[in-house]
């Protein structure tokens, strides 16, 4: 069984490898904090980092449930809070940590305005893991946000790009779409291969060859609304493309 010592130097390991410098000293020390306290681990997922701060994740409250043998977790819909027509709904949570707990109660809520448009038409399961995350953070006093209950501010795909002249270089005097692609991963200081992963699935396709001219310009374009918007969702979404490689934990 790993020790608390061998898995915050893992952590450590991990945070700086995936990261780079911009895991800074305090979030270092918190790491370090949640390693110690609830055996969390970026291994496998249980925290994110976005911006300086941590966030835990739906996988890590569940491990962390089941580490501590939690009795079970009753979920229901708060129906005068909900409209199925406008895909709008709000769940409540109560999570008994024994079978003698009273239960911890934590309620979500989801509609299209708040959630990824990867998960449209998904609001119902989003509000669903909010609830129950909320009231897992509540059980084993988690002070740190989840994930999954972040908002997002995410612009509409509706929103595209200028129409390109006849000769399809599009307006002409801004740079070509590769290199305000570039242009935004610098600036905003994203990871290029989970972007990369990012687009493939956006556009649907395997290689972004496959993706037609229209396909990749609306993706920038909606990379960069998102980045300037709420650049906090637009990490959240990228992180969950992530997967860990086996030296990277080794």
């Amino acid at each position: 069984m790993q020790s608390i010592r061998d898995l915050v130097r893992q952590n450590r390991r991990y945070a700086k490898k995936r990261w780079g410098a911009v895991v800074g000293c305090t979030a270092l020390e918190a790491l370090k904090r949640y390693s110690e306290q609830y055996q969390f681990s970026l291994a496998t997922g249980d925290l994110l980092l976005l911006e300086t701060g941590w966030y835990v994740t739906h996988s890590g409250l569940a491990r962390l449930a089941r580490k501590n043998h939690c009795a079970g977790i009753n979920v229901e819909t708060i129906s005068h809070f909900c409209d199925p027509t406008a895909s709008r709904w709000t769940f409540k949570a109560t999570v008994y940590k024994s079978k003698t707990c009273l239960g911890f109660v934590g309620y979500g809520d989801a509609d299209p305005s708040n959630v990824s448009p990867l998960v449209r038409g998904a609001e119902m399961r989003v509000a669903e893991t909010r609830a129950v995350n909320r009231a897992l953070r509540k059980a084993y006093g988690i002070g740190i946000c989840s994930v999954e209950e972040i908002g997002s501010s995410i612009p509409s795909r509706a929103e595209k790009l200028p129409p390109q002249s006849a000769n399809g270089n599009g307006s002409g005097s801004g740079p070509k779409v590769r290199d305000r692609l570039c242009q935004i991963i610098r600036q905003h200081k994203l990871d290029p291969e989970l972007v990369k992963s990012y687009a493939l699935d956006l556009c649907g396709v395997k290689t972004l060859r496959e993706a037609s001219r229209e396909q990749v310009e609306n993706f920038v374009q909606q990379l960069a609304d998102w980045a300037e918007k709420d650049r906090n969702a637009l990490l959240c979404q990228l992180n969950s493309y992530a997967r860990p490689k086996p030296e990277e934990v080794a």
